[in-house]
């Protein structure tokens, strides 16, 4: 299956008047090609549906599309996170810093681990954890960071890493957002100690569930490797094969975080439309940035020069004190005009498990606080037709006139 792609598209190309949609297009769908469903049917006649040979393929094949010595796929981004952590040694008394900006799941791996999340505010306008406020809460406990790439854009992984060296911090990158994104010339999740990918249904490259851990040591890929199969011994899953043995050894405590041949088989032909993906991602950013970035009531999202931002999240800010409608009056209307949105992120610290086991409150954060009083989500990804960003577009459009002050 093939897509093909309009050029890009110019907000100011649209007429007054355009009729809005009449169905509801939500903030995210998955495209899924006939290639990707051959292979699925492939895989289930096949007889070898969990982990095997489609998988263990996928992993070179990342692999070598980031960069990096090995990729192990699991089920999760958590999944990836929570065994980066433990691989690299990470536990009870050591502390780990990141963003409060980002999905609970990059902190509960932390306590997960036995070890105590410490959060630093985040840059307004990368919404990536600040280098300098991450170097304020190193404390002798410190053992790791976790850099979120947020929204698909780099985080600033000079200055973190310099800061990881000067106190022998390992660094993971949490590259949920970002695959294929890159950092002045190098990819994300080939630059810290291990990078950690989401491939759920929302995200750039999806197996539906699944995720990939990437990393450059080999002891740490090896570690990995074995706790997310129980901590069985090296290759156990081909045991059942014609070339396997029925023997094994434990020699971790290991978990179930494996990726199945089946949810490889979708991210095989994911891999191969990547570049089109991308491509397509920054051609509605280019739509919604010449329309909304004139507009004085938003502001648009922000890519800092050497990075490559795969647009994940396209993120609009309000200006409250220009507009008489806050972002939950603002979500509304557009969900009014049949336009799915969502929020990314409520601040971890904010949340009731956060708040009552660590004792964080508001003001704690204001740069992630405020930014996410503030904020949308809106949609795009490749399913999306060029009638559908024009409609995104003249839907926030219509708000941003009717509540201007």
């Amino acid at each position: 299956m093939s897509y093909l792609f309009s050029s890009p598209f110019k907000g100011e190309e649209l007429k007054e008047g355009v009729q809005l949609r009449e169905t509801f297009l939500p903030f995210s769908l998955p495209l899924i090609g006939d290639e990707e469903i051959a292979e699925v049917v492939e895989t289930l006649q096949s007889g070898w549906i969990t982990t095997g040979p489609k998988t263990q393929r996928f992993g070179e094949r990342f692999a070598e599309a980031i960069g990096v010595k090995h990729a192990v796929p699991v089920n999760s981004c958590t999944a990836a996170l929570h065994l980066s952590l433990l691989a690299l040694g990470i536990g009870p008394g050591d502390e780990v810093i990141t963003s409060p900006f980002t999905f609970c799941a990059t902190a509960n791996v932390i306590i997960h681990a036995g070890a105590t999340p410490v959060f630093a505010d985040i840059s307004p306008k990368t919404f990536n954890i600040d280098p300098k406020e991450l170097e304020k809460k190193i404390t002798p406990k410190t053992k790791a960071i976790i850099a979120v790439h947020y929204g698909g854009h780099p985080a600033d992984m000079d200055e973190i890493m310099d800061i990881a060296r000067l106190h022998g911090l390992k660094v993971i990158e949490d590259a949920a957002h970002a695959p294929f994104a890159a950092y002045k010339g190098w990819m994300t999740g080939a630059i810290g100690h291990t990078g950690c990918f989401s491939f759920y249904a929302t995200k750039n490259l999806t197996t539906a569930e699944g995720g990939m851990l990437t990393t450059n040591d080999d002891d740490v890929a090896r570690k990995a490797r074995a706790l997310s199969l129980h901590g069985l011994s090296d290759d156990a899953w081909d045991r059942y094969s014609q070339k396997g043995s029925w023997y094994y050894e434990v020699i971790y405590p290991g978990f179930k975080y494996n990726m199945t041949d089946v949810q490889a088989a979708i991210g095989l032909h994911q891999l191969d439309r990547t570049e089109a993906f991308l491509k397509r991602r920054e051609q509605i950013a280019a739509a919604y940035d010449d329309t909304f970035g004139p507009l004085p009531e938003l502001v648009t999202p922000y890519t800092q020069e050497n990075v490559k931002n795969v647009r994940h999240l396209y993120t609009i800010l309000l200006k409250t004190d220009l507009l008489d409608i806050d972002r939950a009056g603002f979500i509304e209307e557009l969900k009014g005009m049949n336009i799915g949105t969502s929020v990314h992120f409520i601040p971890v610290h904010l949340h009731p498990y956060y708040k009552e086991t660590f004792g964080f409150k508001e003001s704690d954060f204001p740069v992630a606080e405020e930014t996410f009083r503030r904020i949308i989500s809106l949609p795009i990804y490749p399913k999306m037709t060029d009638e559908d960003a024009k409609d995104v577009i003249e839907a926030v459009k219509t708000v941003v006139e009717r509540h201007r002050k």
